[in-house]
């Protein structure tokens, strides 16, 4: 339950990092808001607290036009929990009840409609279809001032059913029509003019501070040559969404770029899309490949209290932990990469996604394919890429697994069930198991006890590198030992990432992994 007095003084305070914990709603103006909104503080008795927006709406309140309370980031609890309401919330992101309905999103957590109704409303106070609602709203909100898009292709690709549930929607949830949020922004710098060619821009808003440059680094060491490619200041990429293929493009704010925090707090994102039902995925995998909502102050002030990593916390404020835009695709690429080096990894995935990935229907610079689905690899005969007998049969029982939908590893997968079923593979070991769940399930407390780097950077700072003591060490971290990582394998020259200590995986010979260096 929330909190009324702790709460009222956040709102107070006016802090931006409750933006997204909360929301305001008040009572003789029927408005809700974020936290951090300037307009006037209204009276301790006039003001109700909810956790979603949707909820929210669905007790009558309008959404703020001063500080547009469905554009600030995403609960990070929502990440972090493991339970029936977390994984669903992540679902709802990804847009599942508009894809699947209420039905397909209780068969993926498996639930009956009705208990998982029950769950929701009785912790959020919204059911999945006002969730889905809230979602459907804040997607239509960014076609309408980012694109020049006729109504009809707005209400659609927001996912509605009809122009008058989008109508209805939209007056309910903002208090004006469609076309009058349009007319709010008419003559903006940042409405797309090329709207009518596929190419959405919007931001992507987080809570500052954000260390960009590390995320930038981070992924440019494991850019896929065809499917994904870094410049000095951007990352690109190629994006299989449901319906079609797309190419996204991130970067900080041209005129603040390079920085590790910016006064703007939002990522610059460019979208060019084949179908616009599929917005809505697409900008959720963008903020989960960049941890964007999470909150950094919580992180920090867990981590800043022990004696050996507050020195690297305090040092390197708003490192995120790098997520994936697509699950299937992060699991075998740790299977490509274990016992190689990164860039070895990297040319492996490479000769897949030219083999096996779908092709582009025009190249967009170095972009050309995206990287293939686990269908495509488990179909025909087996992969040929030039791996050791030992790991193809671990890609081969892995992408198995994927393709015929005994293992899933999206947003609404129990991380110890997950765990225990890529264990039961051959020739997936430990570290793999908690790489996949760090980076694809998105656990902030998994941890890789038996990489090297981390052991590396604990020799660096005088600890001991047994395996057992680095666990013992790492349990006054938790539960964020995977941010706790992050700054230990950056406690290098560039040090991202490593891999597995000696033995753990089916080869067994010994891996000859270097720490990662930055490759430009």
């Amino acid at each position: 339950m929330l909190d009324h007095d702790i709460c009222y003084r956040a709102v107070q305070s006016r802090d931006a990092r409750f933006d997204g914990m909360f929301f305001t709603a008040v009572r003789t103006t029927h408005i809700y808001c974020r936290p951090s909104c300037a307009a006037r503080t209204p009276l301790r008795a006039n003001v109700r607290f909810y956790k979603t927006a949707a909820a929210a709406q669905q007790a009558g309140y309008r959404a703020c036009k001063r500080c547009r309370p469905d554009a600030t980031p995403n609960s990070p609890e929502w990440n972090a929990r493991a339970d029936l309401v977390g994984r669903a919330m992540r679902l709802i992101a990804d847009g599942v009840v508009d894809r699947d309905g209420v039905s397909g999103l209780a068969r993926r957590l498996s639930y009956s409609p009705r208990q998982l109704n029950r769950q929701l409303m009785a912790e959020l106070g919204a059911g999945p279809q006002s969730l889905a609602q809230a979602q459907r709203s804040r997607t239509a909100r960014i076609l309408l001032e980012t694109t020049d898009r006729p109504m009809t292709d707005v209400a659609f690709g927001a996912g509605f059913r009809s122009i008058r549930q989008f109508n209805d929607t939209i007056r309910l949830v903002y208090g004006c029509t469609p076309s009058e949020v349009r007319s709010r922004v008419r003559g903006r710098e940042d409405v797309a003019a090329d709207s009518a060619a596929g190419v959405i821009r919007l931001r992507l808003p987080y809570r500052p501070p954000l260390d960009f440059a590390a995320l930038l680094r981070f992924l440019a060491a494991r850019a896929v040559p065809g499917v994904e490619e870094c410049t000095e200041d951007t990352y690109r990429r190629v994006l299989s969404l449901p319906h079609q293929l797309a190419v996204v493009a991130l970067r900080l704010p041209r005129r603040t770029s390079g920085a590790k925090a910016t006064a703007s707090s939002y990522i610059e994102c460019e979208i060019w899309l084949q179908d616009l039902r599929d917005l809505t995925a697409a900008v959720q995998r963008c903020r989960r490949l960049l941890d964007l909502d999470a909150d950094p102050g919580a992180v920090a002030e867990a981590l800043g209290r022990d004696r050996h990593l507050g020195p690297l916390v305090r040092a390197n404020p708003g490192r995120r932990l790098p997520g994936h835009v697509d699950e299937h695709e992060l699991a075998v690429r740790a299977v490509l990469g274990q016992q190689v080096s990164i860039g070895a990894a990297r040319l492996l995935a490479a000769k897949l996604a030219a083999r096996y990935g779908e092709p582009l229907a025009r190249p967009d610079g170095s972009l050309t394919h995206a990287f293939p689905t686990a269908a495509a690899l488990n179909a025909g005969a087996p992969l040929e890429i030039g791996m050791p007998k030992a790991r193809q049969r671990a890609l081969g029982a892995l992408v198995a697994a994927l393709a015929d939908g005994s293992l899933q590893l999206d947003g609404g997968a129990d991380r110890d069930r997950v765990s225990a079923q890529l264990q039961e593979l051959p020739g997936i070991g430990p570290w793999t198991v908690a790489y996949i769940r760090m980076r694809s399930l998105a656990d902030p407390d998994a941890f890789l006890e038996t990489d090297l780097g981390l052991r590396q950077a604990m020799a660096r700072l005088g600890l001991p590198t047994d395996v057992h003591a680095v666990t013992a060490l790492a349990e006054r971290w938790r539960p964020w030992r995977a941010y706790a990582l992050q700054h230990l394998w950056a406690l290098g020259e560039g040090a991202l990432a490593s891999g597995p200590s000696a033995g753990e995986h089916l080869e067994a010979a010994a891996p000859s992994v270097p720490i990662f260096r930055a490759e430009r």
